[in-house]
């Protein structure tokens, strides 16, 4: 006997025990068909234990019945037939594989994260597709709008994201579910996702990159054999919600749409993709990197117009930029992966670094140069004091000789003492030199108890020894002026042509590249 349930649509539908079912093709079974056709109209298709194959039927219960006009495959498995009937259900419903037009509405793009190289994404998927169990004739509307509740009851593609690293649905208030059913038997199934997607990055030009980011559809469960995914048509594959805008980048408006099949040992699957083309903008890094550092190799420069005698300023200067540089090269490689290869911001922090510490070793040989005379003279006061050693020690013995053979010993011992102290004048006197010019004070510093008083030592003028010193001071002083004075050129011209050559490769030659490449 027959028994009377509420169904789809607010039907009232007829079980009917497996005997009674209307004449099917051989090997189409099921247990208890669930909806009544019209007397010599079709047969039992769809099952209820998992959803209805627009190709076929499996599962314990059947739901849907069609005419027998229409020739719908079975997939793969087929759970409401034995084994042995495998053979014969596949002769059941041949046909073509089932055909889903997909298309994707993007709500919001953002959060593209360069260290974990992903991106957040909150799309309208929307997936469409054709079974002709679920034509109807009885209303008019030309569509009819179901309850989410419903999508258990019907077949569904088994879609995933390939490259999927995180995903939810929403359910606030209810599910954002949308299931439409029209006249011919075409469903539309839309839901909306946020999405987080793998992106593999390249940033060796970065912050001046362009990134290309995929979103790969497949099916997991279906092979080509029975299911196929199709974007729609090119224009409305991909939308965008306008006024859309992202913090660092500009998504360009060509998207590449595409197919990317894959294969498995399992079988040869369905694979669907679309490109998109994030240009970044490099205002913030401008701001936060490039004129800091650009300030910071010129504030280096100033010390080349102090006077090399302040030795505090112009190395606390040269340090104080060194660490600062160090610092800000630090903070640019914290928001990125710790990649293998060098990229653009890695070049500019690593010269502009170059350049600060080049302008502190520059004020080391400054220095060094500025001192070389006084090494050079205490050799040569070294040497000459050899000689007095020599030629005064021979006078001394002849002069002891004579004068221990005239006079007594006390007189001996007066002469020795009045030769002693003549040596010494005149070896004070050659260790006084005052150079004027550059600030620099006394050359060599007098002795203190020398009998200078506060005011500046005037060598005389006849003095020969005094003269080549002074000359000599002079010309190492020359030497430290001039490594300075072409410090104050070589160093802003050197890094106005590294600037040029930076930004033409990176932002011109590179970004063209970049454009080519397909």
């Amino acid at each position: 006997m027959a028994a009377q349930t509420q169904g789809l649509w607010g039907r009232t539908l007829t079980h009917i025990p497996t005997s009674q079912h209307p004449p099917q093709s051989p090997g189409c079974f099921c247990q208890h068909c669930v909806l009544a056709l019209p007397d010599g109209v079709g047969g039992c298709r769809g099952c209820w234990g998992s959803p209805p194959h627009p190709r076929g039927g499996r599962g314990r219960l059947c739901v849907f019945s069609v005419p027998e006009s229409v020739s719908p495959r079975v997939p793969a498995e087929r759970a409401c037939l034995s084994s042995r009937q495998q053979e014969e259900a596949s002769r059941c419903f041949p046909g073509p594989p089932v055909n889903v037009t997909c298309n994707i509405f993007i709500n919001s793009f953002g959060s593209v994260t360069e260290t974990t190289m992903d991106y957040r994404v909150n799309v309208f998927l929307r997936q469409q597709w054709n079974d002709p169990r679920l034509a109807y004739r009885e209303y008019p509307d030309d569509s009819l709008d179901l309850d989410p509740s419903m999508l258990d009851s019907i077949w569904k593609p088994d879609l995933f994201f390939a490259n999927e690293k995180g995903a939810n649905f929403h359910e606030v208030t209810t599910d954002n579910k949308l299931l439409r059913i029209f006249k011919n038997g075409n469903v539309l199934y839309s839901i909306r996702l946020t999405l987080i997607l793998s992106c593999p990055m390249d940033l060796k030009n970065f912050p001046m990159d362009i990134q290309t980011c995929t979103m790969q559809l497949e099916s997991f469960g279906y092979t080509m054999n029975d299911l196929i995914f199709e974007w729609l048509e090119e224009q409305e594959a991909v939308q965008v919600a306008e006024g859309l805008t992202l913090p660092q980048f500009i998504l360009r408006d060509e998207k590449d749409l595409g197919y990317c099949t894959k294969y498995y040992n399992t079988g040869k699957f369905t694979c669907i993709e679309v490109k998109f083309h994030l240009e970044r903008q490099m205002g913030y890094y401008l701001i936060q990197m490039y004129i800091p550092s650009l300030l910071i190799v010129i504030l280096s420069w100033v010390s080349f117009w102090i006077n090399m005698d302040a030795a505090p300023a112009r190395v606390g200067l040269g340090i104080t930029t060194v660490l600062t540089m160090t610092t800000q090269s630090a903070g640019s490689r914290a928001s990125l992966p710790k990649v293998s290869y060098v990229k653009a911001i890695d070049i500019w922090m690593a010269v502009c670094l170059l350049f600060v510490f080049a302008a502190l070793l520059e004020y080391a040989a400054v220095n060094f140069v500025s001192r070389q005379h006084k090494e050079f003279m205490r050799l040569r006061r070294r040497q000459r004091r050899q000689r007095m050693g020599l030629s005064s020690g021979t006078a001394s013995l002849e002069s002891l000789r004579q004068l221990s053979s005239r006079h007594s010993s006390e007189h001996t011992y007066a002469t020795l003492s009045q030769l002693s102290s003549s040596r010494e004048e005149e070896l004070s006197r050659e260790s006084r030199f005052y150079l004027r010019g550059y600030g620099l004070g006394h050359c060599l510093q007098p002795k203190e108890g020398a009998g200078e008083g506060p005011g500046v030592y005037s060598p005389p003028p006849g003095s020969a020894v005094l003269r080549e010193g002074d000359s000599l001071c002079r010309r190492y002083i020359d030497r430290a002026k001039r490594i300075d004075t072409i410090s104050r050129a070589v160093f802003p011209f050197t890094f106005l042509v590294f600037n040029i050559f930076y930004w033409v490769v990176y932002k011109v030659l590179r970004s063209e590249d970049i454009h080519l490449v397909p």
